[in-house]
């Protein structure tokens, strides 16, 4: 009875024969997931470090907001802003760099610890050697940090894009970001006024400064009052 129910299922015409697969032909392996792609501060990042844009297939950084030599801005709704950091740059750079720091840091109390060292550096370059050459070597770091958290072209890779030389040099990011960090420290020594304005100008696009409240409603919840019972009623 056992046996002959066991070779009735296995003749049975609703169960399909199993097809034997060659012995040199492999099964069918499941496609592997694609890996997900994760981004720090703009830059992508593969196994929790910082990868290059060629190595993702060509992802092209971005370009500054604005030029080095727009310090007047455009005609948009960031007119006045650029004006105002214009007049920052020329008057007191001190404090148009001691706010770049404190809305790059997104925090408050920066301003002070960056303002104070460069204002002394300021006062020594121009009392020493008549003009100020010893902020921007405590400054330029600044730029290359705006640069690299927001995935911007920087000038040398600029420069070699429109010369079509040096592409070996590109593609090795070591080497780039030294070469780089070298022309962030030139911009700040030779243009410094006008590289503290672009840098303003990138910050005040994409980051609200730290002391407002981006124009959020506070809640106050008011305890209810002591009530009492009365006889009136």
């Amino acid at each position: 009875m056992g046996a002959g129910a066991n070779n009735h299922e296995e003749s049975s015409p609703l169960i399909p024969a199993a097809v034997a697969a060659p012995a040199d032909e492999k099964p069918p392996q499941a496609p592997a997931p694609e890996a997900a792609n994760y981004y720090a501060d703009g830059v992508p990042v593969v196994m929790g470090e910082p990868v290059s844009a060629h190595a993702f297939g060509g992802v092209p950084r971005e370009s500054w907001n604005s030029g080095i030599l727009s310090c007047l801005g455009r005609n948009d709704e960031f007119c006045s802003s650029d004006v105002e950091v214009c007049l920052l740059g020329t008057v007191a750079p001190c404090v148009l760099y001691g706010s770049n720091v404190e809305r790059l840091a997104a925090g408050q109390g920066t301003f002070a610890n960056s303002c104070l060292p460069y204002t002394g550096l300021y006062l020594l370059g121009n009392s020493l050697f008549g003009w100020n050459c010893l902020a921007p070597w405590f400054s330029h770091p600044t730029r290359t940090a705006i640069r690299q958290r927001y995935n911007l072209e920087g000038s040398f890779e600029a420069f070699t894009r429109q010369c079509g030389c040096c592409g070996d040099l590109v593609e090795d990011e070591e080497r780039r970001e030294h070469l780089e960090a070298a022309c962030d420290l030139a911009t700040h020594y030779l243009c410094h006024p006008c590289a503290l304005c672009q840098e303003g100008r990138e910050l005040r696009r994409r980051v609200p400064h730290p002391g407002f409240n981006n124009g959020h409603s506070v809640f106050v919840m008011m305890p209810p009052m002591e009530q009492t019972m009365g006889r009136g009623m």
